[in-house]
């Protein structure tokens, strides 16, 4: 046989090289899928690949000549509000309705946002005007927004709050964080222990009132609570509410959870309890309706969720000892005598106990150790905000030290809120749900001379977590 030629053996390399090259292109094909386009408005699922399908940015609602798409109110009690297409135009916030009546009244939903004082007349003057708020409807909308409104897409939490009680760990975590997350999760009344949810991550708060850096705590932990529960969520302040302003478009909210706390203060539950966190459980939700937000935070402090107190584990006793302040501390004979009681329990019956100073510790320790903490204690202050990392049990527990005939809901009512037991302490005596005092802040609330008997403390603690054991056995 002759050998090929030169010219036939270049066909047959071309051959071959042309099926390598279409059977790579295949085995591409099938490994690396062109990607698709992500959903529209999905926070978590942002894609940067090459490729993608062009798209424009869905950041305007156009209704052209056709009507303008009215406002819903999801839920609503006083202070706070879940609502749908909510606009805003030139710092005034604007409800369109062709049913005004199925609105709430607006001062139930926003007010003019300034420092809180008490009195009737102090609370005339928080009340809205038409520069404020105002319900409108579609004609008057049509005329007023023209074709459109640029959209601020997700879930917004909207906080129309002058700065007052902002920048306090308290106030901003198991008031406004708490009224907000209570409010939301209304939406998903089915959630479970674990803290899973069906409701999309919130994705913007809105400060109106409030300047870049005055939400800040001095102990930090406003911070860590924002970060480590809702870690996507973007901030704008009174700058960028001006920077609207100066636009001079109408802006639409996809869907807005908006609070107000002079408003929250016309209804019955904060009379009751001086808690704007109080109203919204007048709406439904799951009593397991915190742990959403809880869990995230005990993850992130390196807390893994079965961890804390159980009705079979080693009791864990955390007195928050406020003595090192210098003000509303406890009669240091007193002190002395608690401590020594406390190590009394447990040496008799192997429970451990904790003497600190929360300010000594790091944030991330302040977290770890409320969810060990089967009873936490301590005079009343911000210290005992950490209750709200504590895991709810029957004999999870909180007691909180008063100057005799002073009382205030702010731990009372946040524990109950969460199923953790509270009672409060006179010296000798003390008190629990549904048996409580009226709020009462007599001369000597604020001081160092906070009498308690250390004995009838342990007592209860001695109740508390023997009763639990007994009951499930």
């Amino acid at each position: 046989m002759n050998p090929p030629t030169r010219r036939e053996c270049a066909l047959v390399l071309a051959l071959l090289l042309g099926i390598l090259y279409f059977s790579n292109a295949r085995i591409r094909t099938n490994l690396v899928p062109t990607p698709s386009s992500p959903p529209s408005h999905h926070p978590s699922q942002l894609n940067t690949l090459q490729g993608t399908t062009p798209q424009l940015y869905n950041t305007r609602l156009t209704w052209g000549n056709n009507q303008v798409p009215q406002t819903k109110v999801l839920a609503s009690v006083p202070g706070w509000s879940i609502i749908d297409r909510l606009y805003i135009f030139k710092g005034v916030v604007y409800v369109v309705s062709d049913d005004p009546d199925s609105v709430p009244d607006v001062e139930n939903m926003y007010s003019k946002g300034v420092e809180i004082f008490p009195g009737k007349e102090a609370e005339d003057t928080r009340l809205p005007g038409d520069e404020d708020i105002r319900i409108i409807g579609t004609a008057e909308a049509k005329a007023l927004f023209g074709t459109g409104a640029s959209i601020v897409d997700g879930v917004t939490f909207f906080v129309n709050d002058h700065p007052q009680f902002i920048r306090h760990y308290y106030h901003w975590s198991a008031e406004l964080y708490f009224g907000f997350w209570r409010t939301y999760s209304s939406l998903d009344p089915a959630i479970p222990p674990e803290g899973n949810t069906t409701l999309p991550q919130p994705r913007h708060m809105f400060f109106n009132r409030l300047d870049a850096f005055r939400w800040r705590d001095p102990t930090n932990m406003n911070q860590l609570v924002l970060r480590s529960s809702l870690p996507e969520v973007t901030m704008e302040f009174r700058d960028d509410w001006d920077d609207r302003i100066k636009m001079g478009v109408p802006f639409v909210f996809d869907r807005v959870v908006l609070a107000d706390r002079s408003a929250a203060m016309r209804a019955y539950n904060f009379q009751r309890y001086q808690r704007t966190a109080s109203v919204p459980f007048a709406l439904p939700g799951s009593v397991n309706w915190w742990m959403a937000i809880r869990n995230n935070v005990v993850q992130f402090a390196g807390m893994d969720l079965n961890d804390g107190s159980s009705t079979t584990a080693t009791p864990v006793i955390t007195y928050i000892s406020r003595q090192a302040w210098g003000r509303r501390t406890l009669l240091q004979e007193d002190h002395e005598k608690l401590v020594k009681e406390l190590y009394r329990l447990r040496d008799a019956h192997g429970w451990e106990v904790n003497v600190v100073l929360m300010e000594k510790l790091s944030r991330a320790e302040q977290i770890r150790l409320a969810v060990r903490t089967t009873i936490m204690m301590g005079v009343h202050g911000n210290g005992l905000t950490s209750l709200i990392w504590m895991r709810p049990t029957p004999r999870t527990t909180v007691i909180e030290f008063f100057y005799p005939g002073g009382f205030a809901h702010d731990y009372e009512y946040t524990a109950r809120s969460l199923g953790i037991a509270h009672y409060g302490f006179w010296g000798d005596s003390s008190f629990t749900s549904p048996n409580m005092p009226l709020n009462a802040y007599p001369e000597g609330f604020q001081g160092n001379s906070i009498p308690v008997d250390a004995a009838a403390v342990g007592r209860l603690c001695y109740d508390r977590l023997t009763l639990s054991l007994e009951v499930d056995d």
